[in-house]
């Protein structure tokens, strides 16, 4: 790992677990091929997790914070039981319209995470994911971004999103960060 770089930011539906679309129940939660894999790497190369994630349906109506504290939690369960462990889940509740600071590509759920667990933004490794915002965010925090071809990734590559690197799915994404970080 280089010095220092040592968290790396994973976007969720699409990347972790399974698109569902406005995904609200625990029982539906399905974890992504590779993503086992490719988290334990990290996690054995000493890598801290953080997800962060756009959750327009709760601004919409269509679910509560509590429902999605549930998917969450699931998911946590879900990793644990192969021994990887999310630092932590950070969310954006608000609709594209809002103007907020923290819809991803904005870089506020970033910062929240960076004082909550204490750490500095130069310290985020990459961003992986499966959308443009992800992409961008990555930009917009100056590190690098890892599109991964699962939930939306495929369909973004082929209208043109260009990430730094373009991967099957989070094992491979592992693969590019360990190699490049000599991990």
């Amino acid at each position: 790992m280089r010095e220092g770089k040592k968290w790396i930011i994973l976007d969720r539906d699409g990347t972790i677990i399974a698109e569902k679309g406005y995904l609200h129940d625990p029982d539906e939660v399905e974890i992504l091929p590779g993503v086992i894999e490719g988290l334990t790497k990290l996690k054995e190369a000493g890598y801290k997790l953080i997800v962060l994630t756009n959750q327009s349906g709760i601004g919409r109506g269509y679910y509560s914070e509590n429902d999605m504290e549930a998917v969450h939690s699931r998911i946590s369960a879900l990793l644990s039981e192969q021994g990887i462990e999310i630092a932590g889940y950070y969310h954006c509740p608000h609709t594209p319209d809002d103007g907020c600071g923290c819809r991803k590509p904005k870089t506020g759920l970033a910062g929240e995470a960076a004082n909550e667990l204490g750490f500095d933004l130069v310290e985020i490794a990459c961003v992986i994911g499966d959308k443009r915002c992800d992409v961008e965010l990555a930009r917009n925090l100056g590190v690098p971004s890892i599109l991964v071809k699962t939930g939306y990734g495929a369909e973004e590559y082929a209208e043109g999103v260009c990430a730094l690197h373009t991967v099957q799915n989070l094992n491979e994404a592992a693969e590019i960060v360990l190699n490049v970080d000599g991990g």
